[in-house]
Protein backbone atom coordinates (compact mmCIF):
# COMPACT_ATOMS: atom_id res chain seq x y z
CA UNK A 1 0.00 0.00 0.00
CA UNK A 2 1.52 3.56 -1.08
CA UNK A 3 1.88 5.53 2.19
CA UNK A 4 0.61 9.09 1.71
CA UNK A 5 3.22 11.25 3.43
CA UNK A 6 3.43 15.27 2.97
CA UNK A 7 5.87 14.99 0.01
CA UNK A 8 3.57 12.69 -1.86
CA UNK A 9 0.23 14.63 -0.91
CA UNK A 10 2.13 17.89 -1.97
CA UNK A 11 2.56 15.98 -5.42
CA UNK A 12 -1.05 14.40 -5.88
CA UNK A 13 -2.17 18.14 -5.50
CA UNK A 14 -0.46 19.78 -7.90
CA UNK A 15 0.00 17.14 -10.30
CA UNK A 16 -2.77 14.78 -10.10
CA UNK A 17 -2.62 10.86 -9.03
CA UNK A 18 -3.96 8.05 -11.42
CA UNK A 19 -5.67 4.69 -10.26
CA UNK A 20 -4.48 3.28 -13.70
CA UNK A 21 -2.85 -0.38 -13.46
CA UNK A 22 -0.54 -1.82 -15.84
CA UNK A 23 -2.76 -5.24 -15.62
CA UNK A 24 -3.27 -7.16 -18.72
CA UNK A 25 -7.00 -7.11 -18.51
CA UNK A 26 -9.33 -7.80 -21.59
CA UNK A 27 -12.13 -5.40 -22.06
CA UNK A 28 -15.77 -6.20 -22.08
CA UNK A 29 -16.42 -3.49 -24.84
CA UNK A 30 -15.25 -2.18 -28.13
CA UNK A 31 -15.61 1.70 -28.94
CA UNK A 32 -19.03 2.21 -30.39
CA UNK A 33 -20.94 -0.56 -29.26
CA UNK A 34 -24.13 0.37 -27.69
CA UNK A 35 -24.12 -0.25 -23.72
CA UNK A 36 -26.93 -0.40 -21.68
CA UNK A 37 -26.04 1.03 -17.94
CA UNK A 38 -26.90 -2.16 -15.26
CA UNK A 39 -29.43 -0.95 -12.35
CA UNK A 40 -27.18 -1.31 -9.74
CA UNK A 41 -28.50 -0.60 -6.11
CA UNK A 42 -25.40 -1.41 -3.71
CA UNK A 43 -25.20 -0.67 0.45
CA UNK A 44 -22.17 1.47 0.02
CA UNK A 45 -19.96 2.95 -2.57
CA UNK A 46 -20.85 3.18 -6.35
CA UNK A 47 -19.89 5.59 -8.92
CA UNK A 48 -22.33 5.11 -11.34
CA UNK A 49 -25.08 7.87 -11.22
CA UNK A 50 -28.54 6.96 -10.91
CA UNK A 51 -29.91 9.10 -13.59
CA UNK A 52 -28.05 7.22 -15.92
CA UNK A 53 -29.04 3.74 -14.96
CA UNK A 54 -31.03 1.19 -17.45
CA UNK A 55 -30.42 4.13 -19.87
CA UNK A 56 -28.54 2.98 -23.87
CA UNK A 57 -25.23 4.85 -24.40
CA UNK A 58 -22.40 4.04 -27.11
CA UNK A 59 -18.53 3.61 -26.00
CA UNK A 60 -16.89 6.58 -27.20
CA UNK A 61 -13.29 5.83 -26.06
CA UNK A 62 -11.76 3.33 -24.13
CA UNK A 63 -9.22 4.56 -21.41
CA UNK A 64 -7.38 1.26 -20.24
CA UNK A 65 -7.33 -0.64 -17.07
CA UNK A 66 -8.20 1.18 -13.54
CA UNK A 67 -8.92 0.56 -9.99
CA UNK A 68 -12.37 -0.14 -9.47
CA UNK A 69 -13.13 2.13 -6.96
CA UNK A 70 -16.46 0.08 -5.72
CA UNK A 71 -14.53 -2.62 -4.17
CA UNK A 72 -11.02 -0.68 -3.47
CA UNK A 73 -13.12 1.91 -1.23
CA UNK A 74 -14.19 -1.19 0.84
CA UNK A 75 -10.83 -2.29 1.01
CA UNK A 76 -12.08 -5.63 -1.11
CA UNK A 77 -9.38 -5.43 -3.72
CA UNK A 78 -8.86 -3.47 -6.62
CA UNK A 79 -10.49 -6.01 -9.15
CA UNK A 80 -8.57 -4.09 -12.27
CA UNK A 81 -11.22 -3.44 -14.90
CA UNK A 82 -11.93 -1.17 -18.38
CA UNK A 83 -12.70 2.71 -17.57
CA UNK A 84 -14.80 3.95 -20.79
CA UNK A 85 -16.55 7.07 -21.80
CA UNK A 86 -20.02 6.43 -22.65
CA UNK A 87 -21.79 9.13 -24.65
CA UNK A 88 -25.91 9.54 -23.83
CA UNK A 89 -28.09 11.32 -26.00
CA UNK A 90 -30.18 13.95 -23.45
CA UNK A 91 -33.55 12.81 -24.95
CA UNK A 92 -32.47 9.09 -23.27
CA UNK A 93 -31.48 10.63 -20.15
CA UNK A 94 -34.49 12.88 -19.93
CA UNK A 95 -37.16 11.80 -22.23
CA UNK A 96 -38.37 13.52 -25.57
CA UNK A 97 -38.53 17.11 -24.03
CA UNK A 98 -34.95 17.39 -24.12
CA UNK A 99 -32.63 18.53 -26.91
CA UNK A 100 -32.14 15.71 -29.23
CA UNK A 101 -28.59 17.72 -30.13
CA UNK A 102 -27.59 17.49 -26.56
CA UNK A 103 -25.38 14.61 -25.26
CA UNK A 104 -23.94 13.68 -22.13
CA UNK A 105 -20.48 11.48 -21.88
CA UNK A 106 -19.58 9.83 -18.68
CA UNK A 107 -17.12 7.37 -17.76
CA UNK A 108 -17.90 4.18 -16.43
CA UNK A 109 -16.34 1.14 -15.48
CA UNK A 110 -16.94 -2.65 -16.62
CA UNK A 111 -19.19 -3.88 -13.94
CA UNK A 112 -21.69 -1.10 -14.64
CA UNK A 113 -22.03 -2.02 -18.06
CA UNK A 114 -23.67 -4.89 -20.31
CA UNK A 115 -24.13 -4.72 -23.91
CA UNK A 116 -27.51 -3.31 -25.16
Amino acid sequence: MRVVTPKVARQIIHHGGSARIDAATAPCFSVGQRVTVRNIHPCGHTRVPRYVRSKTGVIERDYGVFVFPDTSAHGEGNKPQHLYNVCFCAQELWGSTASKHDFLYIDLWDDYLELA
